[in-house]
């Protein structure tokens, strides 16, 4: 059948692609679908802040990679659209003023999102428009990996075992062509005011990282090809670049979960003696699906303790100890050299991050979402069910937790982890004329030793703000008051 000229005249309807924590091209399964859908685009993010809680470091990383994401649709011919405000009102303005027929986006799993989406989803259908959804942030959905009686796993190394026994999908390429859609004013990624000015503290984060598509992948290839192999042996060493540093770049989708996976998996096929190094690696990525899993099941996860029973801890309320621990000014400089990383880079190691998260804990008795809170703000990879399913681990609240009697002693972390001072050297300077020995407990340190490297206790470098020793007896008869309830 022959067209009639006004219809060969009038544009295709276009679809809408709702870029979320998906900024990327490569293995992006919504773009990819809306592409070869055959239709005009009009992509779009939206600075939802209703229910996008965003701390200042991952504020700072959104704007960069916003522009990284822009920028590389632009080489393909078609405009990022910005807009702020409550998602689902700004979608359907969108479809309206274009005469859009279908939406893709890719699944979020926070609480939040989910109700967010189903209400979205529900109005547009109603509207007449497709709605399409994919998983591009996880190697298998919440509802796909459960126990043998169908319940969600509460345990990691259960849930890591059934998770190799699934087929990981392969990653999807970018698309081919895509077709830009009607013209639509939108704001200028400025007005977002996602960046810090006065006082603008992101100069670490600038020296630390390349948000963006091309500055994940470039990470993921520096890490297979130089540190893949001594992963096993040198990740828990602060001062060694041994870990992927990956965590920000998954959380705003930069990189997925399934592209990490399938360019791990080739690195260990193709030399045997990295695949015990592999493996483990790939591990630590699965904990990252394991905490979305938590909270998908639970989504009280960010608010609620896991375990009912730590409803009756006896927490402190020890603001001194808390600002001390926020500032890098605890005394114990292995959590103090963290906690200065933490705030320079908007990251910190993870065993680090163990560490300090032990001693706001369990040293100083402070609630555990009052660190979580701090991370969130702090972090460049502040993810809801990482963070928060990460404190209620270390807390002893949380699923599969580290048990209560597990109180990292601050010293003796350090001595082990970072023998030589090299990392507390690095973020802690006033210690770094102290020698090997009394770097880790610079207030145990003879004057002589002081006076040479020119610290004054208490005047260049704090005394510890606790007694570890008699801060772990009180944390231990604290834990009794959940052990009666339990």
């Amino acid at each position: 059948m022959v067209k009639s000229p006004d219809a060969a005249a009038r544009p295709a309807s276009p679809a809408i692609m709702w870029f979320r924590q998906d900024l990327r091209l490569k293995d992006n399964p919504a773009l990819r679908a809306a592409a070869h859908s055959g239709t005009p685009l009009l992509c779009i993010f939206i600075l939802d802040e209703e229910v996008m809680r965003l701390g200042g470091a991952s504020r700072w990383w959104l704007h960069h990679s916003l522009a990284a994401l822009g920028a590389a649709l632009e080489k393909h011919g078609v405009p990022l659209l910005l807009k702020r405000g409550a998602a689902g009102p700004i979608l359907e303005e969108l479809a309206a003023e274009t005469g859009a027929r279908a939406l893709y986006w890719n699944r979020c799993y926070e609480p939040a999102a989910i109700a967010r989406d189903k209400k979205i989803k529900d109005a547009m259908k109603e509207k007449g428009l497709e709605v399409k959804s994919f998983n591009a942030a996880l190697l298998c959905e919440p509802w796909e990996i459960a126990t043998k009686t169908g319940e969600p796993f509460k345990v990691f190394t259960p849930f890591w075992k059934a998770l190799q026994q699934k087929t990981i999908p392969a990653p999807l390429p970018a698309p081919e062509e895509l077709v830009a859609g009607p013209k639509v004013e939108d704001e200028a990624l400025e007005t977002f005011a996602l960046l810090p000015s006065k006082p603008d503290w992101a100069g670490g984060l600038k020296e630390a990282w390349q948000p963006g598509e091309e500055g994940a992948r470039a990470r993921l290839a520096a890490f297979l090809d130089e540190h893949l192999r001594e992963y096993p042996a040198k990740r828990d060493l602060p001062a060694q670049p041994a870990t992927s540093r990956l965590s920000p770049h998954l959380h705003w989708g930069e990189i997925g979960p399934r592209q990490v996976w399938s360019a791990t998996e080739a690195a260990f096929a193709s030399d045997a003696m990295q695949t015990k190094s592999g493996t483990a690696f790939l591990r630590e990525l699965a904990w990252r699906d394991f905490s979305h899993n938590l909270l998908y099941h639970w989504p009280s996860l960010e608010s609620e303790n896991w375990k009912s029973a730590f409803d009756a801890f006896p927490w402190a309320k020890d603001e001194k100890g808390f600002k001390a621990w926020c500032a890098g000014k605890t005394g114990y400089p292995i959590v103090d050299a963290g906690m200065r990383e933490l705030w320079h880079t908007g990251w910190m190691h993870n065993r680090v991050r163990m560490i300090a998260a032990s001693f706001l804990i369990k040293d100083l008795l402070v609630h555990w979402k009052e660190g979580a809170d701090w991370f969130w703000d702090t972090l460049a990879d502040a993810d809801l069910a990482n963070n928060y399913a990460s404190w209620q681990w270390v807390a002893g609240s949380g699923a599969d937790a580290s048990p209560y009697f597990r109180i990292f002693n601050p010293v003796l972390q350090s001595e082990k982890f970072d023998p030589k001072g090299a990392y507390i050297r690095k973020w802690v300077p006033e210690l770094a004329g102290l020698d090997d020995k009394h770097i880790h407990r610079p207030w145990e340190a003879p004057e002589a030793a002081l006076e040479k490297a020119g610290i004054k206790i208490g005047r260049d470098y704090p005394a510890p703000v606790v007694d570890h020793f008699e801060a772990r007896d009180r944390a231990l008869e604290a834990y009794q008051a959940v052990k009666r309830v339990s």
